[in-house]
């Protein structure tokens, strides 16, 4: 689920390390970014709202036409049993943000917003893909480690055209899609089939994957110990930006500390986001206190800086971070608040180029609504969508047809050690 989301406001949050992931992630966060302030999704309820037939103040707008369409349809068409009046209420909904022309900017039905928030929580039935859109095609971020689609041969970068589940009775293209609408169609049951149709670089023809759903239970940090010349370096792989990301990286960190690596090898290739404020939070082990790690900018212009407030436990070990089109958003901001203040390397290939950030707002009876509603800015004033992503300092690919991990190996050399 992405894609970057923006946290909710300080007055209706209690600040809490709660909630996980992206959409983006993103899809989600995508990879969305969520979170500004803690990690939970704003709880402000829009209540006791009156709704009625009244035109809006907007006298271009022409509001009437809603209610003489909503009207015709129910005196009129022909199968009754079609017409579910709440599911007629979200598509409305859903049509007037789509109108927009953000895919990142959505309304969730409650079946949406519940599979949003199992995102976020990195437990969930299905393949184990973060998506996003790359312009408005929608777009493999990264395969999970490890889960169904890894093993399938989806890839990053793969363009997703159609989607197809026989036992849904679901053959889509995706030309036009929401992204939670996607995610949908692309969960399941453990043990049921989905096809997914992709394009990809280098290839004439669209490929169908077919990919068997299992359970999903992603971590968001995972750590080990490599030799580099009879000297240990720790090999730090950040998964996620989810609400128990920081517990489990302040974990990694103690043993580290205890370790003393030589170096530090971090790792968020094929990280497709999260929180915003958990990329924050881990910049902090590395930067100074104080030091800024992401801008804020918002429709007015106004900026916003968000500052570490910890004690940079990391600093003095040697660090590079591996990067490929599969790290967005929170990875994004994470490793271009290293690089601009730490002047730490990056290495592997382009990130994807995510930097508008969206607030999650949950409104009455499980609905929900994200809207996008400010764009970040790394330290150095770099915005990422203009950039087209962060291109590394060493660039290099790993290579399909060989085992051997290219970029990681550049990494270590690059260490010096």
């Amino acid at each position: 689920m992405e894609n970057n989301i923006k946290a909710p406001k300080a007055k209706s949050l209690v600040v809490k390390f709660v909630f996980s992931i992206l959409f983006v992630i993103f899809i989600f966060s995508t990879g969305y970014v969520f979170g500004r302030i803690g990690y939970k999704l704003n709880t402000t309820t829009f209540k006791n709202i009156k709704i009625d037939r009244e035109i809006p103040i907007d006298k271009n707008v022409d509001f009437s036409q809603f209610w003489k369409v909503w009207d015709l349809v129910g005196e009129s068409y022909v199968d009754k049993a079609k017409l579910v009046p709440q599911e007629m209420v979200y598509g409305a909904i859903r049509g007037m943000v789509g109108a927009i022309g953000d895919p990142y900017t959505v309304f969730l039905s409650p079946r949406e917003n519940e599979v949003t928030q199992e995102d976020l929580n990195g437990s969930f039935e299905g393949v184990g893909i973060q998506i996003g859109f790359k312009g408005n095609q929608l777009t493999i971020i990264a395969p999970l480690p490890g889960t169904p689609a890894e093993k399938a041969g989806l890839k990053a970068g793969d363009y997703i055209v159609a989607i197809k589940d026989s036992a849904k009775d679901i053959n889509i293209g995706t030309s036009g899609i929401t992204l939670p609408y996607a995610v949908e169609l692309i969960r399941g049951p453990k043990g049921s089939i989905v096809t997914l149709y992709i394009t990809r670089e280098g290839l004439d023809e669209p490929l169908e994957i077919a990919v068997t759903r299992e359970n999903i239970d992603v971590p968001s940090v995972v750590l080990e110990y490599v030799d580099k010349d009879g000297q240990k370096v720790a090999y730090l792989k950040l998964l996620k930006f989810g609400g128990d990301t920081l517990a489990e990286w302040n974990e990694a960190v103690s043993d580290i500390i205890l370790t003393q690596p030589a170096g530090i090898i971090l790792d968020l290739r094929n990280n497709p986001g999260g929180y915003l404020q958990a990329a924050v939070d881990i910049s902090g082990s590395f930067l100074a206190n104080g030091s800024v790690v992401v801008i804020e900018e918002d429709a007015k212009g106004n900026k916003t800086d968000y500052k570490t407030q910890s004690i940079p436990k990391l600093a003095k070990i040697n660090t590079v971070i591996l990067i490929n089109v599969g790290s967005a958003s929170a990875s994004e901001i994470l490793a271009g608040a290293l690089r601009d203040q730490l002047e730490m390397k990056l290495i592997g290939e382009k990130t994807f180029g995510k930097g508008t950030i969206q607030e999650p707002l949950q409104l009455e009876k499980g609905s929900g609504l994200h809207l996008t509603i400010a764009k970040w800015l790394t330290p150095n004033g770099t915005w990422v969508n203009d950039e087209g992503g962060l291109t590394p300092d060493i660039e290099i690919k790993d290579a399909v047809e060989t085992e051997a991990d290219e970029q990681l190996q550049a990494a270590l050399d690059a260490l010096g050690i």
